[in-house]
């Protein structure tokens, strides 16, 4: 199941980020604008996976407004993000930005900490960055096996010992793709014309 956010089948995890994340007590003073709310998911502070996007390359994204939000400022947020250098996409693929508005605002959980905001964005987005996760993943994992916790469990259930050894592979291949995605084309022919 291929889409334009995941342009191959291994590469399909999405990076989930939100935006504005606020207490109710800045709330009353703070209303930000399409723009900021745009530049807020691409940052460090809004993503819900312990990764940089900094570090990585974007292949894809979508964005999905919700609340006082009008076309003219999604496209105007999103050209400004194009513009910018310190938002790296992949040279290979036409990033695309995929756009989805809602004119309803969204609802909170009554007694909850976080406030309701007169607009919001979600963006789901397919990056190179996941490769930290899947990094952090692995180094857990080793630490986890070396000392064979859990695993009596697992075994006890009817799983071999070797599924294991096979997961591990299979999420060092996982973490392998995501860092070839991210190299350029330009560096691949550079390489091959020397």
């Amino acid at each position: 199941f291929q889409t334009n956010l995941v342009p191959f089948p291994r590469i399909h995890f999405p990076l989930s980020t939100y935006a504005p994340i606020m207490t109710v007590e800045k709330h009353s003073h703070e209303m930000a604008t399409v723009d900021q709310l745009t530049r807020a998911c691409f940052t460090t502070s809004n993503t819900l996976i312990k990764c940089n996007p900094m570090n990585g390359k974007y292949m894809a994204c979508c964005l999905l407004y919700r609340g006082d939000v009008v076309p003219r400022d999604v496209n105007a947020a999103i050209g400004h993000i194009k513009r910018q250098e310190q938002y790296r996409f992949v040279d290979w693929c036409p990033t695309g930005f995929k756009v989805g508005i809602n004119y309803q605002m969204t609802t909170v959980v009554p007694g909850s900490d976080m406030a309701r905001s007169q607009r919001s964005v979600c963006m789901l987005s397919n990056t190179t960055s996941l490769g930290e996760a899947w990094e952090r993943l692995d180094y857990k994992f080793d630490l986890m096996y070396q000392k064979r916790a859990f695993v009596h469990w697992y075994v006890g259930e009817g799983m071999e010992e070797g599924e294991f050894n096979d997961a591990r592979e299979d999420l060092a291949a996982l973490e392998r793709d995501y860092q070839e995605v991210g190299i350029d084309t330009r560096d691949l022919t550079d390489d091959v014309d020397e």
